[in-house]
């Protein structure tokens, strides 16, 4: 399984309201062949070591520290850029991202064929402790439950935090549930979550030995 090629993908995504770029590699590595713009020493949520490259600018500071969490540990290389109109709020910007990631995760990984396609995460971060459990089904549905009750986090809108992992569920055309299942901190709640599913999402993209679609119905 080692031959396997790099599952990769590069996205441009445009809209009136946001202007996002995407270089991603769900095999991790360095992305500089696929995009100059993987070069994210500027960026304050960025990380680069032999195996994974790293950087996320979307103009809001914890949507970063979210993308970045969950990049980290579903080991992927991510490169992302936002130019969106926070003049307005956060809403457009949030959305768009998470949109853009789940077309750009769903092209990198292509047809489901040859895939574990099921994946089980948990994650704390101290006091708090999160679940996830994902399916590379070919039918988006979300179950979010974070139990969040802050107004905001930095400039996020904790409203946005359960869309945003919807929006990439949705576009990715997994089948997700992620749920909080204890915590006191917003942050460390949120946090845990992102994480529980990067967990989950880099089980369910493994490669099988069997190069068969994973389902009873023969197609996903």
């Amino acid at each position: 399984m080692s031959s396997s090629p790099r599952r990769t993908a590069l996205l441009s995504r445009d809209t009136n309201e946001t202007k996002i770029k995407i270089a991603l590699s769900l095999d991790g590595g360095s992305l500089d062949s696929l995009s100059s713009e993987a070069d994210g020493a500027s960026h304050h949520a960025s990380q680069t070591s032999s195996a994974q490259s790293i950087s996320i600018n979307s103009g809001i500071g914890f949507l970063d520290h979210m993308l970045h969490a969950l990049a980290k540990h579903s080991g992927w290389s991510l490169s992302l850029t936002c130019q969106g109109d926070l003049h307005i709020d956060d809403h457009h910007t949030a959305e768009d991202c998470a949109l853009a990631l789940g077309m750009a995760f769903k092209n990198a990984l292509g047809p489901i064929i040859g895939y574990k396609r099921f994946g089980t995460g948990f994650a704390p971060l101290d006091e708090a402790l999160s679940r996830a459990v994902v399916d590379l089904s070919n039918r988006p549905y979300a179950v979010v439950e974070l139990g969040l009750k802050r107004e905001k986090i930095g400039d996020l809108s904790c409203e946005m935090i359960p869309h945003v992992l919807a929006s990439f569920a949705q576009t990715a055309g997994i089948t997700m549930h992620v749920d909080v299942l204890r915590g006191d901190n917003d942050h460390h709640r949120s946090e845990s979550a992102f994480k529980a599913l990067a967990v989950a999402l880099k089980e369910a993209t493994q490669r099988t030995r069997n190069k068969d679609v994973p389902s009873t119905k023969g197609v996903l």
